[in-house]
């Protein structure tokens, strides 16, 4: 089977599936428009379809001709709260946006469920396409599993990928991954500071709460650099901050919020209690109260090393050499598929999607109301869906 070829000559399919779903993102975890734009790409289809209950996520099966093994294929359907600003035809104008890529993942998956339901008298094994919304924020890959998607096709599968295009830093159609943590573990931190209030010319006669959380967010960065291997890094951001009414008026409370980004589950699991003890202290040298909240978000992402592997070698194979470019060190964002990769050997694989003639390093990065993915990737990335499977299910096992 020449997949590459067959993806190709879906390409007008794929590039009208996927602007239509650019036009209308939906956010969350019920998203009723792209999961009936889906249903109706695979109507005819010989899959076993299962919709969410919770959530409006679809589980196919393709079982091939002979038994075999089974390979988990992802694509995420959800977009983000971001008023678009591309100007580009197809843009949403509902306040929300495939910034993200998601639109080019749905497509890409529907793809490869058209090709190999094309090839299922050649397939030794079955393919499980899992489309999942809720990826942005609402953790929809621990609903999906929740629900039974590994016993989908009666047993486990034995490998899951997934591809995530990125708008900047990679050239257009060039894929990277590596073996081992591929993207960071995200938490949450919450921090709550109880004064008491005052005139702000006489701070002798208040507790303020403003000055004990900024020496709190201060001495969190300090103890990250004190307490963490820099080759195991972990990175704290203060995100958002307040407190008080009015320049001359030193408030009860205040309030910040962090999001904390670590690469291994060691220093993912130090950070919890770590956090918090570092915030009653400077609660105690300050004498006021906090409440102080560690939020566990995801796991880090960890790509099987012999299926990362697999992966390039893969796209070596079909693409070509230069559409391989290891990557260096992990992504600082951080991904729910990471639930999959925990439970499954497999590999999360990035693709390289600027719009053409951009300078992938100045191009507005995913997540950007200006970010722009180029549709000419579509065809090869729906094919490298389709060959992880097939490649997959006749791999010869150690």
């Amino acid at each position: 089977m020449n997949l590459r070829d067959d993806a190709r000559a879906l390409s007008d399919d794929l590039v009208r599936l996927r602007r239509s779903l650019h036009r209308t993102p939906e956010v969350g975890l019920d998203l009723p428009r792209t999961q009936e734009a889906v249903l109706t790409e695979l109507d005819g289809l010989p899959l076993e379809l299962t919709l969410g209950e919770g959530l409006s996520s679809i589980t196919a099966v393709l079982r091939g001709a002979t038994p075999g093994p089974v390979v988990l294929l992802r694509g995420d359907m959800d977009a983000l709260p971001v008023a678009e600003r591309t100007g580009l035809d197809f843009a949403a104008d509902n306040g929300r946006m495939h910034a993200c890529g998601h639109d080019l993942h749905t497509t890409m998956l529907t793809g490869a469920a058209t090709l190999l339901s094309a090839h299922r008298d050649q397939l030794a094994g079955d393919v499980v396409f899992m489309f999942q919304p809720g990826e942005e924020g609402f953790d929809g890959a621990r609903h999906m599993l929740a629900e039974g998607l590994l016993d989908a096709a009666g047993r486990r599968p034995d490998a899951a990928y997934a591809v995530h295009v990125m708008s900047a830093g990679l050239p257009s159609g060039v894929f990277g991954t590596r073996g081992g943590p591929a993207l960071a573990a995200a938490d949450d931190l919450r921090v709550t500071v109880r004064g008491a209030g005052g005139h702000g010319s006489m701070p002798h006669r208040a507790k303020d709460p403003v000055q004990a959380g900024c020496a709190m967010v201060t001495a969190l960065q300090a103890w990250i650099t004190r307490t963490f291997d820099v080759f195991d890094p972990v990175i704290l951001t203060v995100g958002t901050f307040h407190a008080g009414t009015q320049q001359n008026v030193i408030p009860d409370t205040a309030v910040f919020e962090a999001t904390v980004r670590s690469f291994s589950s060691a220093a993912q699991a130090r950070l919890k209690d770590g956090t918090v003890e570092v915030c009653r202290g400077i609660a105690a040298a300050y004498g006021v109260e906090v409440d102080a909240e560690f939020t566990h978000l995801y796991p880090v992402t960890v790509n099987d090393h012999t299926e990362a592997e697999f992966a390039a070698h893969t796209v070596r194979e079909t693409l070509g050499e230069e559409r391989f470019a290891p990557m260096p060190r992990p992504l600082h964002g951080s991904e729910d598929f990471s639930r999959v990769l925990a439970e499954i050997p497999g590999a999360m694989l990035t693709l390289g999607a600027p719009p053409a003639g951009a300078d992938p390093e100045q191009a507005p990065n995913n997540h950007s109301p200006r970010a722009e993915f180029d549709d000419t990737v579509l065809a090869d990335g729906t094919a490298l869906y389709a060959e992880l499977a097939t490649r997959r299910l006749t791999r010869p096992t150690a």
